[in-house]
């Protein structure tokens, strides 16, 4: 201890009899127009540094008289500035990061809520577009969050886009995804699924994690935080650049863009193509996509900007929805276990599979920027989503295919017709044995074909057969946000919005494969008393039709949610060291469905309900001194139900007794600025209650077919959070975090069990109190070491760390089921399995090549480099010497837990390398 203070003491005396002069300067806000205090200044290539005052002035001294100063703030673009003598350089501008790198023009900055550090009074991590592009790669976008307090990550059954992100504990219905201000998350369900937005990586231009209650002022926020996402839009200088990328399993990409710039007029246009395909790490999880971004701005004067913008990004890629159990994957998974998929096999002598994920979400936006006056501005935002496509799977009656309540070894050792002895499917064998039916005897246009049905067998057709299907879930989607701000005077703000959402889902199955048959008959639709027989089949690809106006089979229903937000916001900030926030909202949301199968056609709308929902919450943050800063928010929402517990179990009877969910959240934070570190600290404590459960029941109350509706589900999540960057040494810096979570099911719940009916038959009680959440690691942490070796060329390691994972729990009511929920039926229960920790280590190379007017960037990443074996996520809880169904398949252990827990490996080692040029 004694040498390192020597060591530090000899540095700075060094620097001190080195100094020949100071540097001095005052950085500014670029949005407030006001100083930026405690922003970091860096002389290039040293760990020479200083922190900028409350004035947002600094002065730093140097060895010499010309150099270049590296001027960064967190939540804002870095700056490099050149100077050439000693003395005074001026103001320095920061612009916010949804100003975006290398000067885009961004039209719509009033809807796009963005957190400031030292300011705005919220747990908040900012990625730039840069870190997107280094980092991202062939990797799932939401991964590159994995290294940010809280967060979890995962790639599910590993299909490209099929990933999924959790924070503080809550998924993905209950995170907020905002794109330039506007909600993405399903209208009806909540969710967000990322192979619909494959193309972010390329059109991102920053994005911003908001953990807990976060800044948002849409009128009813998230539970567990907000990811805000902003997208290019118009460039100021002309411009473009061509970008190729290459990795593991013949992963390849293409991208190009170009922008205009902006004209004397102030017209300015961007255009961005994409593509990418790979046969996927999974084996036969093979795909293809395309991302396109069309831009046009317009600017005629200070007062008004316009911006219309078109993107989407259409893809198909195969899937791995098949739960496997661990021993399934050591059993056929080959050379490398993690990779086995249980939902495919040869067909012809070509990989088939009866996973298939399609879509296609293009959305066009239309912002407008007026700025009234000096105090009053507007910011108005309207949008369309056009979503179609669907996923495709298998359908019929054929059980020895895939295996019943069982793990896919113990339906092999006791007998699958149709699975080879690698696991995989013979496709030819079910073809064969569909083409092995009985004729259709009905006299007609079909008399002699060979006709396979899910629910009919009389006059030769069919029922021991397999097709396969595609569900469809498409959209209509429209909206409107527009906020109003009002500078009172240079302290308070008050502010004023609303959100318009209209929103129209359309549900339904057609056929995709009929394997070999002339046709099926379906009896999904109640309406037609004899079925129908179908022969049109609807191609899985996101640029064909998806049978909206075709026939359909097994269901059809449409959901319509239209939605009224009103916010309100009153700020303070006195410029110096306080600022506070008070945010209120409300909002009004109807809901109807429509169903034209299952019910007459006279009643097929359902009558329309609707709840009002709202929230308020505040904070406050305070700037002790140029160093140090505190704050705390706190908040409670009430938030309306989702669309299935108003309807639930798939039918048009509105659900009387469906509440508002109720969030209370309270946080602390503490925050240090130096030019050495920066570091931040939080405590949270969120509680989730009056939740809504909807869960088929099976085996219970003696029904084999019925409904369980829990009312009351009560989640806690509580936890701390540390985040911190550092420059312990010249050209290198350290950015590491570390989250301690303690989620958990408070109290037990228990359920109004309804018969097929929907008769009141009885109760059963799920004993969850103090069950751990799962599905989200409730310890991780991480550390990345970045070091420019030379000008121009840098390596970075970073370290991840995983802990406290438990099996997810998803409320089951299913005696059959007893891998899963079952055990939840008793009292004194074991909770659910906690699964074993892991670390991962991924490494980065980067070097550029700069030239006048240009420059080519060369990017390697290797994730997992030492190839980990680690179980990412789990569904069911079988401890070690659980006695399940008689089988004669063997049971063992991996890393201490039973082999039958159906689980998701992660990946193992896989790379990427691109090469970006830049003009």
């Amino acid at each position: 201890m004694k040498k390192l203070y020597s060591l530090i003491v000899a540095l700075f005396v060094s620097t001190i009899m080195f100094s020949q002069g100071t540097v001095t300067g005052t950085v500014m806000d670029g949005d407030m127009g006001t100083p930026l205090p405690g922003a970091s200044v860096v002389l290039q290539g040293t760990q020479n540094g200083t922190s900028t005052d409350f004035d947002g002035k600094f002065t730093i001294e140097v060895s010499e008289d010309s150099g270049t100063l590296v001027v960064s703030y967190i939540g804002f673009v870095e700056r490099r500035i050149s100077f050439s003598t000693y003395g005074d350089i001026g103001s320095i501008t920061l612009n916010p990061d949804a100003e975006e790198l290398e000067g885009v023009v961004v039209v719509g900055t009033g809807v796009i809520d963005l957190a400031k550090e030292r300011e705005t009074p919220v747990a908040v991590s900012t990625i730039t577009a840069k870190e997107i592009q280094l980092k991202v790669g062939n990797t799932e976008f939401p991964e590159i969050l994995n290294t940010t307090p809280s967060v979890y990550a995962t790639k599910q059954g590993g299909g490209y886009g099929d990933s999924r992100i959790n924070l503080r504990g809550f998924n993905q219905n209950n995170t907020a995804v905002i794109i330039n201000g506007q909600p993405v998350n399903d209208m009806e369900n909540g969710w967000v699924y990322w192979s619909n937005w494959q193309g972010l990586s390329d059109i991102a231009s920053g994005m911003q994690v908001q953990r807990g209650l976060g800044s948002s002022k849409l009128a009813v926020p998230s539970v567990g935080g907000t990811l805000t996402i902003v997208t290019k839009s118009t460039e100021k200088e002309e411009g473009g650049f061509a970008k190729i990328s290459a990795g593991n399993d013949s992963y390849f990409k293409t991208v190009v863009g170009y922008n205009t710039g902006t004209n004397e007029k102030g017209w300015s246009s961007s255009i961005l193509l994409g593509r990418w395909s790979g046969d996927g790490y999974v084996d036969a999880t093979e795909g293809e996509g395309y991302t396109y971004l069309f831009s046009l701005g317009y600017m005629p004067s200070d007062k008004h900007a316009f911006n219309f913008t078109f993107t989407g990004a259409a893809q198909w890629h195969n899937q791995r929805d098949f739960e496997l159990s661990i021993r399934d994957h050591l059993n056929y998974g080959g050379d490398d276990f993690r990779k086995f998929n249980g939902d495919w096999g040869m067909l012809n002598g070509e990989t088939y599979t009866f996973r298939r994920n399609f879509y296609n979400k293009p959305i066009g936006t239309l912002n407008w920027d007026w700025n009234i006056d000096d105090k009053l501005s507007l910011s108005t935002s309207i949008y369309g989503s056009w979503g179609r496509g669907g996923g495709t799977g298998p359908r019929g009656r054929n059980f020895s295919i895939n295996p019943f309540r069982k793990d896919l070894t113990e339906g092999i050792t006791d007998g699958l017709t149709y699975r080879n002895a690698d696991g995989t499917i013979d496709f030819d064998a079910v073809v064969a044995n569909n083409r092995a039916g009985d004729a259709y005897t009905v006299e007609g246009p079909y008399e002699g074909a060979i006709l396979g049905s899910n629910g009919f067998s009389d006059n030769g057709v069919n029922s021991n057969i397999a097709i396969r299907r595609a569900s469809m879930n498409s959209h209509n989607w429209y909206g409107a946000i527009s906020n109003l701000k009002w500078e009172l005077n240079d302290e308070w703000t008050l502010g004023g919005g609303v959100d318009l959402r209209s929103y129209k889902g359309f549900h339904y199955r057609v056929l995709n494969d009929l394997l070999g048959l002339d046709g099926y008959v379906s009896t999904g639709n109640e309406n037609i008393t004899e079925g129908l027989i179908i022969r049109e089949t609807i191609k899985a690809s996101p640029f064909n039709n998806t049978g909206l106006t075709d026939n359909k089979i097994d269901y059809y229903n449409v959901g319509k949610v239209n939605w009224f937000g009103f916010n309100g916001i009153t700020e303070y900030n006195n410029r110096n060291n306080l600022s506070a926030v008070l945010q209120i909202g409300v909002s009004n949301q109807t809901y109807q469905r429509i169903d034209y199968f299952n019910q007459p056609n006279e009643d097929a709308e359902s009558d329309k309900d609707s709840k009002v929902g709202g929230y308020i919450k505040g904070g406050a943050n305070y700037n002790i001194d140029d160093s140090h800063n505190v704050f705390f928010n706190a908040g409670y929402i009430e938030r309306q139900p989702l669309f299935d517990a108003i309807f639930p179990n798939f039918a048009n009877a509105i659900n009387e007794d469906a509440e508002n969910e109720q969030i209370t959240s309270f946080e602390l934070g503490y925050g240090y600025r130096s030019s050495f570190l920066n570091a931040n600290i939080n405590l949270y404590n969120t509680t989730w209650d009056n939740r809504f459960i909807s869960e088929s029941i099976r085996g219970v109350q003696g029904l084999d077919n019925g409904t369980a509706n829990f009312a009351g589900v009560k989640q806690v999540h509580s936890g701390l959070e540390l985040d911190f960057n550092m420059r312990p040494v010249d050209r290198l810096r350290l950015d590491g975090m570390m989250s301690i979570g303690n989620w958990q099911f408070k109290d037990n719940v228990t359920a109004s069990v309804f018969d097929g009916d929907q008769n009141l038959v009885d109760t059963a009680t799920l004993y969850v109190d103090g069950t751990k959440v799962g599905d989200a690691a409730q310890f991780t942490a991480s550390l990345e070491a970045d070091y420019e070796i030379i000008e121009n060329l840098g390596v970075d390691v970073t370290w991840r760390h995983a802990a406290n994972l438990y099996s997810d729990f998803t409320f089951q009511l299913d005696t059959r089921n007893w891998a899963n929920d079952a055990q939840f039926l008793a009292p004194n229960n074991r909770g659910a399995l906690k699964l074993p920790s892991y670390n991962l280590f991924d490494l980065g190379l980067d070097y550029q090549f700069d030239f006048e007017k240009s420059n080519i960037f060369i990017r390697l990443n290797v994730n997992n480099i030492f190839d980990t074996e680690y179980i990412s996520e789990a569904s069911s809880s079988i401890y070690v010497g659980d006695e399940g169904p008689a089988s004669d398949a063997p049971v063992s252990t991996y890393k201490g837990i039973d082999d039958r827990n159906l689980v998701w490996f992660g990946f193992g080692r896989t790379w990427n390398l691109s090469l970006s040029y830049n003009f």
